[in-house]
């Protein structure tokens, strides 16, 4: 069998960072909690792969299935780290590159609140989509952010 190489093929990794007026606890609920995804991301649906009549909070080797607007499979994932309140890992299960690896982490802002920091590497990376990626990424730690602050708003 013939060899394949993908020319112009690197990894690449994303940073993108964020504060909230919101504890890491309300952030960390957020990010779980995938009936909210529609409210603060780009994506119309997120869905937790759990066999059904399962009532759990989500953990370590679970699985969901990201939709977009347009109700198109983006991906699926595997949780990979969890830590309560800090940290929120997953890597890409499936898809067009599945060396997709993320981490949301959380930390207590010196001034209260809490930095999110979202970051993403993709081990096999299209320089073409760099900048889509860097964007996206951008928007999604803002977008949480922003929905995290909207929930302490309400309950104040």
């Amino acid at each position: 069998m013939p060899s394949v190489y993908l020319v112009g093929v690197s990894s690449l990794t994303v940073t993108a960072s964020s504060r909230s007026s919101a504890s890491a606890a309300v952030v960390y609920a957020a990010l779980l909690h995938a009936e909210s995804w529609p409210l603060w991301s780009a994506h119309a649906d997120v869905e937790w792969d759990v066999p059904a009549g399962i009532d759990r909070p989500a953990r370590v080797g679970d699985r969901r299935t990201i939709r977009t607007l347009t109700g198109r499979v983006h991906c699926h994932e595997r949780v990979v780290e969890m830590v309560p309140d800090q940290r929120f890992s997953y890597e890409q299960a499936s898809g067009l590159f599945t060396s997709h690896r993320g981490s949301v982490d959380l930390a207590r802002a010196p001034r209260g609140g809490t930095d999110i920091t979202w970051s993403a590497t993709y081990r096999h990376a299209l320089p073409l989509l760099d900048t889509p990626r860097r964007r996206r990424l951008q928007v999604w730690v803002h977008d949480l952010a922003a929905y995290a602050d909207s929930i302490v708003s309400r309950h104040s």
